[in-house]
């Protein structure tokens, strides 16, 4: 398992590991509160009949019926933890054989009322009000939701209600901070993003406004005021406003530089982002570049050079910056480098920038399985990256699953959030679980620090889509939970790459 993995630690996936206090209301909250001041009416005491649902419904599934053979709710999946600040919740189901109604039941200990739906469609969306007193409200608490289904005909059932679904989510203390960038196969090859709660999608840079034939791999620079990618030739730097303009401090010298064929992956460090010290590391010829963007000089030791990596002779890859130390994060590889990311053999490493010398390198991850696309969490304290089995290329494999590992070293841990529900058919390894980055902060809450990833899946068919995995760390114990899936992306487009800073994205 490598020297530098001697570390372990404890590893939970149900969030009932934690045992929550009861919150108090403030005063301030107004009529949604009763007078025990321990309840709510966020939910209305009549029931929802929506679209296409008889209005009989509730009269309809007033039986009891059978406790077993109803819809799968695919999303949110049994066990999620939502960010207080979350785009409204959709709910997502899976009928059996011939249901076609359907009721939705969710319930609080502190909510007066159980929210009911009743829906021909199989799907609904939490209304915005709704959400904004349940997200305020029932924090911290079990939140049941259970679907059941039937099918109605002639005005009347022909099978069920039987229950479907059944289990508890929760609505965590804290936001989730900044926005999620992406490439999408939409219009050529764009960025598109959003900022966490928006229902919309943004477009941040296509093909055309950037004057190239590609835009890849991306990140932003550490004011969120422009973002780096990979060009057809070169790499590029352009503001993520939607005016695309290219920062006026990028030298003479420094744009001979960014020109150069064959670079990939621009990255950048808030610890080397201010007047006279702006630096971007590219992976170019299966080594870590730097790259002065003040520059007033092309040569070699001047304008750009190589990371020293001392005594060793493998291939870089994936190279990315800590945020909290001088220290550069990277895949060491005996196997040939592609496009800067793409390695059939991958260890996790790390080096010191050290004023653009490098020093040796550190053994983080060594399992001999091939591990790649690392990401330093916000606070440094942890690394998330993909696994495949030995010899396997990383390139858009089915077989990639998401680990955490803390950054110090110790056992890498597989994330819950590989795994789709059981009952859509998907499982994993198989769903292309790839390319994990950390949320750009990571709030404390009651002793607990609340950590957000996004990575990229193939679980929802054809198409790959953005995904937000929840990992908490208590300071013992650290707790996973399924996927989040943002459904204010484009389902019909293939959706990949994705990062998440503090992005000045436009507003539109």
């Amino acid at each position: 398992m490598g020297t530098a993995m001697r570390r372990s630690f404890v590893v939970l996936s149900l969030a009932s590991v934690f045992v929550f206090a009861p919150q108090s209301p403030a005063s301030t909250l107004g009529d949604d509160i009763f007078s025990s001041g321990f309840e709510y009416r966020d939910f209305s005491a009549v029931p929802i009949i929506d679209a296409g649902a008889p209005a009989t419904a509730p009269t309809l599934f007033g039986a009891t019926g059978a406790p077993t053979g109803g819809p799968c709710l695919a999303d949110p999946q049994i066990g999620a933890l939502f960010p207080n600040n979350w785009l409204r919740p959709r709910f997502t189901w899976i009928p059996t054989g011939s249901e076609n109604l359907f009721e939705l039941r969710i319930s609080a200990q502190n909510q007066d009322n159980a929210l009911v739906v009743y829906t021909a469609a199989t799907t609904w969306t939490m209304p915005a009000n709704i959400w904004a007193g349940l997200s305020q409200h029932t924090v911290d608490q079990p939140i049941t939701v259970a679907v059941r289904g039937a099918t109605y005909s002639g005005g009347s059932l022909t099978t069920g209600p039987a229950l479907g679904s059944s289990g508890t989510i929760r609505v965590a203390p804290v936001s989730a901070p900044g926005a999620i960038v992406y490439w999408t196969s939409a219009g050529g090859g764009t960025l598109r993003g959003f900022r966490i709660g928006d229902e919309s999608l943004k477009n941040v840079l296509s093909p055309a406004d950037a004057a190239t034939g590609c835009v890849g791999c991306h990140s932003p620079t550490p004011d969120g005021a422009y973002v780096g990618f990979s060009a057809s030739v070169g790499i590029g730097l352009l503001s993520s406003d939607g005016q695309h303009l290219a920062p006026s401090y990028i030298s003479a010298s420094a744009q001979t530089l960014m020109a150069r064929p064959d670079q990939q992956e621009p990255v950048f460090s808030k610890l080397h982002w201010t007047a006279g010290d702006r630096v971007a590391l590219t992976m170019y010829q299966s080594q870590i570049m730097w790259t002065d963007l003040e520059a007033t000089s092309t040569a070699q030791g001047g304008g750009w050079g190589f990371l020293a990596r001392t005594g060793e002779a493998k291939n870089a890859a994936s190279a990315s910056f800590a945020h909290t130390s001088d220290t550069v994060l990277y895949v060491a590889t005996s196997s040939d480098v592609n496009t800067g990311v793409i390695v059939t053999s991958g260890d996790i490493e790390t080096v010191p920038f050290n004023n653009r010398a490098g020093g040796p390198p550190v053994v983080v991850v060594a399992t001999g399985d091939n591990e790649y696309y690392p990401s330093f969490s916000s606070d440094d304290k942890y690394i998330a990256f993909n696994r495949v089995p030995p010899g396997m290329s990383s390139y858009n494999n089915p077989q990639a699953e998401v680990y955490v590992v803390p950054a110090a070293g110790g056992m890498p841990v597989r994330i819950v959030a590989n795994d789709p529900p059981a009952c859509t058919g998907e499982s994993s390894p198989g769903v292309t679980n790839s390319w994990p980055k950390w949320s750009s902060g990571a709030p404390d809450n009651g002793g607990r620090r609340f950590y957000w990833m996004t990575f990229s899946s193939s679980r929802s068919g054809t198409q790959t889509q953005i995904y937000v995995a929840p990992v908490v760390d208590n300071g013992t114990t650290l707790t996973t939970y399924p996927a989040l899936y943002p459904w204010n992306q484009a389902a019909g487009d293939d959706n990949h790459t994705p990062e998440w800073d503090d992005s000045a994205i436009p507003m539109q």
